[in-house]
């Protein structure tokens, strides 16, 4: 048995496993900001299952994972690794980065599990690429080596962004006022959302009223007037633009992946967007990324899928493993 988990900065994720290969069994969701710590949230879900703790877990985090002190970057929690094993009893504990996890699990998702925007085919054994907005910007790929898929370990979400257009020139102006550095991140995530719902109204002298990622999504889905509809307008926009990035930037010909909560959420709107648009435009590139298939994952708990694949021999490597000595 083995405890997989998916922490985000508002949400932690947590199922079991009966090794590699075996459907997560038990899921909950739980918020971050109601535990004080890692610790604990993993104590308050096993309360809620038939189930004592195991001997291994692999989780999966939203922050860089590169030496056993993690940071969590949109949350508070603060942890070692290997306290963290201690305190809760286990052999073995992975960590690793939630987007490597989500690009893991690339290959192994269902036809069912996600929907196709646009056009262009799979290639197969060919780099897929993963990114999406929730309470951050995760971005990955997976490369596929022979006998398995290895995928990456990176922080593109935050890359600096700069502007395509005018009207994206004149928000972010706005925005530079407050920002000394404008990373996608900063755009294209929950947060994000309201920034650019935000500084639109500014820049365009209406008073706004204070609202949370969904209300500014919700607004623009029942209206086509507003800074609300405008913010979405352009962050599909954008999130389109570094989508195409990144497939050029892997050569994902596997195609390329939009994970998250924010994107799912907004249903037949976001086929409708110009994300589509947005990630083909690239100059004398279009017609590549024209070729190149686009698709938003549905699947509940796609990055618990990539936790439990890592914790086979191949991975070894992959993230932080701390062990009983």
């Amino acid at each position: 048995m083995c405890l997989i988990g998916d922490i985000g900065g508002t949400n932690a994720r947590f199922a079991i496993v009966e090794g590699v290969g075996s459907s997560p069994q038990h899921e909950r969701t739980l918020k971050c900001a109601d535990h004080y710590s890692l610790v604990d949230a993993i104590h308050a879900y096993l309360e809620s299952i038939p189930h004592t703790m195991p001997e291994t877990a692999s989780l999966a985090i939203a922050t860089p994972v590169s030496s056993d002190q993690i940071t969590m970057t949109n949350h508070v929690w603060d942890f070692s690794v290997t306290e963290t094993r201690k305190a809760l009893g286990l052999k073995s504990l992975k960590v690793l980065n939630d987007y490597t996890a989500l690009a893991l699990s690339l290959p192994y998702l269902r036809h069912d599990d996600c929907y196709k925007i646009g056009a262009g085919d799979v290639v197969p054994e060919q780099v897929k690429a993963v990114l999406g907005p929730g309470t951050g910007l995760g971005m990955s790929g997976t490369i596929f080596i022979g006998d398995h898929w290895l995928p990456l370990q990176s922080e593109g979400g935050h890359v600096s962004y700069g502007p395509i257009n005018e009207q994206e020139q004149s928000v972010i102006e706005v925005i530079r006022q407050h920002h000394t550095h404008v990373s996608a991140e900063s755009l294209v995530s929950g947060p994000g959302l309201v920034l650019l719902y935000e500084s639109i109204a500014k820049r365009d002298g209406i008073k706004f009223e204070k609202l949370t990622p969904s209300q500014v999504a919700n607004s623009a889905i029942n209206s086509d007037e507003g800074p609300a509809a405008e913010a979405v307008i352009m962050f599909c926009g954008i999130l389109g633009t570094l989508a195409g990035n990144l497939a050029l930037t892997l050569g994902a010909r596997g195609g390329v992946y939009i994970g998250g909560g924010i994107i799912p959420k907004f249903g037949s709107y976001f086929g409708r967007s110009p994300f589509r648009d947005r990630f083909a435009n690239h100059g004398r590139f279009t017609a590549y990324l024209s070729e190149i298939p686009t698709f938003v994952i549905t699947a509940e708990y796609p990055a618990l899928i990539g936790a439990a694949i890592a914790i086979s021999d191949e991975y070894k490597n992959l993230g932080v493993t701390s062990c009983e000595s």
